[in-house]
């Protein structure tokens, strides 16, 4: 089993940054591919990011690539999504998932376990 929790959302202006964080409890989490995942209201919850567990390769929605990083630190079982150059489109409810194996997902059920989400909003 594991627990995910996210944390790092808010409001934010457009052309401004955030730092997603997804704590994740047990002691394989180095074993997950750990994704991102989003859903404005009214819509499906689609990929944002993905990386694996070893050796932590990347892959990103074409929406968020050369703004979004993913990236994470398997001493703290957590990763994080940093965000740069925001728009109002980036809003939704960001969640952190969790698919055991080397292998990594881009699909919803793709992945196992899910934290809770965070809200990102993105407004003047």
């Amino acid at each position: 089993q594991v627990q995910l929790v996210e944390s790092g959302g808010g409001l934010v202006q457009p052309g401004g940054s955030l730092r997603l964080s997804c704590a994740a409890s047990g002691r394989t989490f180095s074993r997950y591919a750990m994704g991102w995942f989003r859903q404005a209201p009214g819509k499906e919850r689609e990929f944002v990011a993905v990386i694996s567990w070893t050796p932590g390769s990347t892959s990103y929605a074409d929406s968020v690539k050369g703004r979004f990083i993913i990236s994470r630190d398997n001493a703290k079982n957590t990763v994080y999504l940093q965000m740069n150059t925001l728009k109002v489109q980036d809003t939704a409810v960001y969640y952190c998932a969790a698919r055991p194996g080397i292998r990594v997902g881009v699909r919803v059920e793709d992945y196992d376990y899910w934290g809770q989400g965070t809200q990102v909003t993105v407004s003047s």
